[in-house]
């Protein structure tokens, strides 16, 4: 049973471990300041007599000192060769955590060190634990965001493709290397030397194969379908490609189609037929142009409804009327109602080219959750148009070219107007003048934006290569089941993003990236892709990177025996599409991990990624081998700032992770917080979330490895000069209060490793801090004080409780080395017995005995504890040495259990005594009669549960306090002296031993 074991007199202890260092007893203070107060040198003469600790490490680490420290100990511990080492580690136990390329498109950012310090904290953990890491780091080289920096303001006028590509490689080369540089300060663990990039000849061969291996099954094809076009970027998007604006404001219109062939079955609902305009509401007048058909839902009512004020008929769904009615500021009177069914076979006038048919067809993806419960269906323009055009065979006739204008099919009127401005209004005046316009209006929705130049993009037709994800969603569906995700919120969103994506465009019409490996017949446009071709390319790619498809002449691309007999190379051209780079990363399973697995232990990246990375890894990985390319899936939140906004340069809140270790320009602005600070913030927060960042996140995290610092430099202070081999005392020979120590210390150290495995960072450090301040310096270190300032140097007492420090010391030291591994190796080489030969990450994990769990010693100790609490409760402020303490308890099992910690009646010297931290304790099965008048006498309980519940005793006791009864010792200054201006008993014989001054 847990109680407090904080509530001591000196809570200082709890708030600054560095106090430990000037403390001697109980009372009084060994320093300059305090010799004021010994009124003479007959205390002060027994000052060098007490063991006061003492370490050459520094109270504290700011300013230049903080970053040449953390330097010197990357240096000196070898930080650059630990990768290497572990790796030539004779061991079958084999972590893996394949690492996610960030792009290589500019400078570090605090997202960055989320991620990479995320990932470092386990893979170092993984090292001390004695497994062999497999983390090899990566970055994303292909691509728009690069392509587009790279340029800058040139853009791609009159650049060949090449000479897009060679600036695109050198900037992406150049970011790198900050990247990189970036990474290794901040202390993560990897070989610099062997990294992988998307831009490398080897990787973009296996990227080749896993392609070709897809479109042998039939996964991958080439099709003429609407798709997210970037007018901006002049290319095709995927859905992980475009984020959402929910600010973007749209010119809806309300606006009808003409009835041209009423519906068979509804020839008798009206006589005026041919008055009815059946009524549609789109954001995207733009599409009207390219329309094909009006469709309904089959299952819903629809009415047909007279406007009271122009005497005009429309035809929409009974549920909308409401709505629309309170939308056009009209009063619509309801005529005959009927079922969606019965539309069938209606067709519409095109408002625009009133030739043109539009018939009426039936569709689920028509809800009644806005607009009239009738869409028009543009099947060039929209996904579920397109669906709808490939049941009932409609044309899917593009009237948008690249760069967002309408083509010249779209009509003299609209031609080389941009859609989503002037091509709008000019529909719109058209439906107007044609007296079709109902209605416009503003309207403010969530749109989709091209993710590099946060502009809006377009749906149209095109001819791209498709993935056909349909075909393997079910697989990864059960396979996704296997997959540990912590946290398991994020199965959901992944599962919804692959149940959503029933195509994936993976042709780019771009010139940074792998090219799509076709060839087509100049005449035909056939293509031409066979198992010979992809693999001559991907040979040509490893020797001289992708580069050889704009390089090379067709003769050296296309070998001569992969084409039909009657045909030359000369009737060929090569493609000019790239993959993807979703595509590019997606398949980096093949190029980097480990075969003939090829699946790795974890992947660890943003929330971003659960559509993004995670996902086209996923894909690939089952549409080829029909497995998932990972174990486990770590998802993290994004990094806001201190007001938990989102950083912007405009908003003048971008945090530098390079300022924060290393400083800004101005030291008293912006000081620097070194690494290990930047990773203590990291582990933490909790990034299953969002995660914010700033001054008072950072000054709190260097505030509290402060604190972790004295405490272990406290811990190192006592221990100068032990040495474990020789001083060490075995935990059964050791004081009480010492195994309970270790007990607890068992306890921390088997729920850290635990949270370390769960990833929950941030659990490691709230277990640390409770352990410090709550167990080390709320309760173990105010109560051995005594015994380890006081004591013979060479006692059992003193010894036992050296040892525990050193375990402890070696215990927390380890506990907090993957977060903190330079203030760890800091520690490692003050502490004894280490010579500097072998470094902390190189010597193991935690080793805590399972011989220190000890329950029913808990109990003993935890019951004087609360006599403890009792005690001091009774006497606020004042010093606990001062009184003598009279416990009383019936005979029974808690009487057993204090006997364990004072075997005689009286004593000043145990362990029960120590615990209180009173100078005398008189330990009786009840109150003596003649207690001092001036004696406080309180009651309490404390309940024991033993065996697991199976032995429970509420037992009560007595305690009665006095003054101390004996006189103040000028040593230990506890009241334990017989007589005044002499050291105790226990410090003269002490002092009997010690050397002369």
């Amino acid at each position: 049973m847990l109680l407090s074991r904080g509530c001591v007199l000196r809570r200082a202890w709890v708030r600054d471990p560095v106090r430990v260092f000037r403390c001697a007893s109980n009372n009084i203070v060994y320093d300059s300041a305090a010799s004021k107060e010994t009124n003479g040198t007959s205390e002060a003469k027994y000052r060098h007599t007490v063991q006061l600790p003492h370490t050459d490490l520094p109270m504290k680490l700011v300013g230049q000192q903080l970053l040449d420290t953390e330097l010197d100990i990357q240096r000196r511990c070898r930080f650059a060769d630990l990768y290497a080492w572990q790796r030539q580690r004779k061991t079958k136990k084999e972590f893996c955590l394949h690492d996610g390329p960030p792009y290589a498109n500019g400078d570090p950012h605090v997202g960055h060190a989320l991620n990479k310090i995320l990932k470092d904290i386990r893979n170092r953990f993984e090292v001390l634990r004695g497994r062999r890491v497999h983390y090899v780091p990566g970055w994303d080289c292909h691509g728009l965001p690069i392509e587009l920096k790279a340029l800058g303001e040139l853009g791609t006028q009159n650049l060949t493709p090449l000479e897009v590509r060679h600036r695109a490689r050198e900037f992406a080369r150049q970011a790198i290397e900050k990247q990189r540089a970036a990474f290794e300060r901040w202390g993560v663990m990897a070989d610099w030397s062997q990294c992988y990039y998307t831009f490398d000849g080897k990787y973009e061969a296996k990227q080749l194969g896993v392609f070709y291996s897809m479109y042998e099954k039939g996964l991958i094809y080439r099709d003429y379908k609407p798709v997210y076009w970037s007018p901006s970027s002049r290319t095709a998007l995927a859905e992980a490609e475009l984020e959402y604006n929910a600010q973007h404001v749209s010119q809806a219109i309300y606006t009808t189609f003409p009835i041209k062939v009423p519906p068979p079955k509804l020839v008798a609902a009206t006589d005026n037929w041919a008055d009815v305009g059946v009524l549609i509401w789109t954001t995207q007048p733009w599409t009207i142009p390219a329309n094909q058909a009006v469709c309904y839902m089959p299952n819903e009512q629809y009415s047909l409804v007279k406007c009271a004020k122009s005497g005009r008929w429309y035809l929409l769904a009974t549920e909308r009327l409401d709505s629309t009615a309170a939308a056009l500021g009209a009063r619509l009177e309801v005529g005959p109602t009927f079922t969606g069914s019965d539309l069938e076979g209606g067709v519409c006038s095109h408002p625009l080219v009133p030739s043109k048919d539009s018939p009426l067809l039936p569709a689920n993806h028509v809800t009644m959750v806005k607009g009239t419960g009738l869409v028009h269906t543009a099947p060039a323009h929209g996904m579920d148009d397109y669906s709808v055009a490939s049941q009932f065979k409609l044309p899917v006739d593009c009237l948008v070219d690249e760069d967002g204008r309408f083509m010249e099919s779209a009509g003299p009127d609209l031609c080389g107007k941009v859609v989503l401005d002037e091509g709008t209004h000019t529909v719109i005046s058209a439906l107007r003048d044609g007296g079709h316009l109902l209605k416009e209006e503003r309207h403010t929705h969530s749109y989709p934006y091209d993710w590099r130049t946060k502009r809006p993009v377009v749906v149209r037709a095109s001819q791209q290569w498709f993935v056909n994800t349909d075909s393997v969603k079910d697989r990864a569906q059960d396979v996704l089941k296997k997959v540990n995700i912590i946290p398991e919120s994020a199965r959901g969103s992944l599962l919804a993003m692959l149940d959503r994506r029933t195509y994936w465009c993976i042709s780019r019409q771009r010139s940074w990236g792998v090219p799509i490996p076709v060839f087509y017949h100049k005449q035909t446009g056939t293509p031409l892709i066979s198992r010979r071709t992809v693999e001559h390319l991907a040979q040509l790619v490893t020797e001289r990177s992708s580069d050889c498809w704009w390089e090379l002449p067709m003769e050296q691309l296309l070998p001569s025996d992969a084409i039909s007999k009657g045909t030359s190379v000369e009737d060929y051209e090569k493609g000019e599409d790239v993959l993807d780079i979703w595509f590019d990363s997606g398949t980096s399973w093949a190029a980097v991990l480990d075969e003939p697995d090829c699946r790795a232990d974890v992947y660890l990246e943003g929330k971003d990624q659960l559509g993004g990375w995670f996902l086209s890894s996923l894909l690939t990985s089952v549409a080829t081998r029909k497995k998932a390319p990972y174990r486990s899936l770590v998802v993290h939140g994004f990094v806001l700032s201190e007001g938990g906004d989102k950083m912007s340069k405009s908003q003048g809140n971008v945090v530098d992770p390079d300022a924060i270790v290393n400083g800004g320009q101005d030291p008293k602005q912006n000081p620097p917080y070194g690494a290990d600070a930047l990773r203590w913030w990291v582990a933490e927060s909790n990034v299953f979330s969002e995660v914010t960042i700033g001054p008072g996140a950072l000054n709190a995290a260097r505030d509290d490895i402060h604190k972790v610092r004295n405490t272990l430099r406290f811990m190192l202070g006592n221990l100068r000069g032990f040495e474990r081999a020789t001083q060490a005392v075995d935990s059964r020979e050791m004081f009480v209060i010492d195994q309970y120590l270790l007990h607890l210390l068992q306890e921390y150290s088997m729920k850290v490793t635990d949270a370390y495995g769960e990833y929950d960072f941030s659990k490691v450090i709230r277990l640390l801090q409770a352990f410090m301040s709550r167990d080390l310096s709320g309760f173990y270190f105010s109560v051995v004080k005594d015994r380890l300032y006081c004591d013979e140097r060479s006692s059992l007492g003193r010894r036992s409780c050296l040892t525990v420090l050193d375990e402890v010391l070696d215990a927390v030291s380890r506990s907090i080395a993957p977060i903190l591994p330079h203030l760890a190796e800091e520690v490692f080489l003050h502490a004894p017995g280490h010579t500097g030969a072998e470094t902390l990450f190189q010597s193991g994990w935690i080793k805590a005995s399972a011989l220190w769990k000890k329950p029913g010693l808990v109990e003993a100790v935890e019951g004087a504890c609360a006599i403890r609490d009792t005690f001091l409760g009774s006497i606020p402020g004042r010093n606990a040495a001062e009184f003598d303490v009279t416990v009383a308890i019936e005979p029974g099992l808690l009487f057993e259990l204090m006997e364990t910690l004072q075997e005689q009646p009286v004593a000043s010297d145990s362990q029960l005594t120590e615990l209180l931290m009173a100078s005398q304790t008189t330990l009786l099965p009840c109150l003596p009669r003649d207690l001092p008048a001036d004696a406080m006498t309180l009651k309490g309980n404390f309940l024991i549960n033993l065996e697991g519940g199976d032995i429970v005793e509420d037992a009560s006791y007595k305690v009665a306090v006095v003054p101390a009864s004996r006189s103040r010792c000028l040593r230990c200054r506890k009241f334990t002296a017989p007589s005044p201006g002499v050291p105790c008993p226990r410090c003269s014989e002490v002092l009997r031993g010690a050397p002369a001054l």
